[in-house]
Parts: C-alpha cells; structure tokens; sequence
C-alpha cells in the first residue's frame, strides 16, 4: 500500500462541482482561514471510506499523504492514525511504541502546519492526542495553546474532548482561562463547545460555575456556544454580562 493508491482512490471519486462549494465553505479564498487549500470534491463518507481499504497503510505513507497539497488526501490520512491508534490501544493488541509512533507522526505533521483546517483538527485531536494522555501530564496541550498557529491551539481544546468523555473538566477549564481572550472566530466556537460538552457529559453545576466567574471574559461566540443548552434565562443572563 502506498499513498499514491490512496491519492489515486480519492481522484477516481473527485467530484469538481463539490470541490468548487469545499473551497468557499473551507475558506479557501486570499486572507481566509483555508487560503490556497486544494480540494478534489470527495465527500467525508466517501473518505472514509478510502481510509477503510487502506487502514494499514504504513506510516511512513500516511506521513506522505499528509504532506499533501490535497485536504481530502490529507483527512484520509487523519481517519488512518485514529484507526490504527486505537488498534494500537486495545486491550488484546496493545502496543505502546506503536502508539508513540503514531502520536509523534501526528503531532510533526500539526506542528509543520498540515493539520491545517477545522475538519482536520476535529477528526482527529480527540482520537490521538487526548486517549494519548489521559494517563500522562498534559503540559504539551498548554504548550499548544501558546502556540501562534490557531490550529495548534484548536488541536490543544479538541484534544480535551477525551478528557470530557472520560468525566474530567479540569484541562478544558484551565485551557479555557489560557485562552479566554482569544478572539478567533475558530478558537471562539471551540471553546464554547468544549464548555457546552462539559455541562452536557460531565457537571451542568461545573458549566454554570465557570460562567458565573468567566462569563463577562468570554466572547459573544463562545458564550452562545457555551450556553446553548441553558435556560433562556439563563442564556440571557450571561449575555448580558459580555464585554
């Protein structure tokens, strides 16, 4: 296997009235959060598809396909590290220096800018970064949050996802307050959502905690985020505490 068979799968099923509607949804134009990206018009379904039949592709290919110029070249090659991390997790197969192979490839391909759109981030932070350190320090995700690309910092909230899951709001939290004044549009509906799961699977009480102490911090996005599974009243209340 190889990603020149990946990249071949993909352009079979290229649809190119699609990938004119990707680019403008992706924000792909001059100055846009996606400027230049290079889309074939494949739809995530069918991705994943292409990343089933090559779920073990070796990761010196998947490395290959994330160098790609091609977003869906590069998703597929995302879809393939979380199928073969949680292989690499299971209980009767697993395989520590597997899942250090995998979590170094990931975060080289994040830190020279190739998990570079929302879609990228979201389908993968959770499933690699955050299993991976559910037992582990966390200090890389505030070195993330530092970082000056906005997608490092999206890969360090996402990745708390897995902590959310597992019942542990702490890291979302202490990320949050790091990055409470960012105004990205990206960060924004990250962190609101990041909140809004912690209310929903872990302690609506926690939730409505950190608003009271960090409500009038917040941008408008993340608050509406953040509360959209509050009261009405309650929702207005902590709009109206907004800067």
């Amino acid at each position: 296997m190889t990603a020149a068979e990946v990249a071949a799968a993909l352009a079979e099923i290229a649809d190119p009235d699609a990938a004119v509607q990707f680019r403008r949804f992706f924000k792909t134009g001059p100055g846009e959060y996606g400027a230049g990206d290079v889309f074939l018009g494949v739809r995530v379904p069918e991705s994943r598809a292409v990343a089933k039949r090559f779920a073990a592709l070796p990761l010196d290919q998947v490395d290959a396909l994330l160098d790609s110029p091609t977003h869906e070249e590069r998703f597929v090659g995302l879809v393939i590290l979380n199928t073969q991390f949680a292989r690499a997790s299971g209980a009767r197969g697993f395989d520590a220096d597997a899942r250090a192979r995998i979590v170094e490839s990931y975060l080289a391909a994040v830190r020279r800018g190739r998990v570079n759109n929302w879609d990228l981030v979201d389908v993968s932070a959770e499933n690699i970064v955050g299993p991976w350190l559910l037992d582990r320090p966390r200090d890389l995700l505030f070195e993330l949050a530092r970082a000056d690309s906005l997608w490092e910092r999206r890969v360090a909230l996402l990745s708390s996802f897995a902590f959310i899951k597992a019942g542990d709001a702490s890291t979302t939290f202490a990320l949050a307050q790091r990055l409470l004044d960012d105004r990205r549009d990206l960060i924004q509906k990250a962190l609101g959502w990041m909140l809004r799961e912690v209310g929903k699977r872990v302690d609506r009480g926690l939730l409505i905690g950190f608003l009271d102490e960090h409500a009038a911090e917040l941008g408008r996005t993340a608050l509406s985020y953040a509360t959209e599974h509050l009261t009405p009243a309650e929702r207005a209340h902590y709009r109206a505490a907004t800067r």
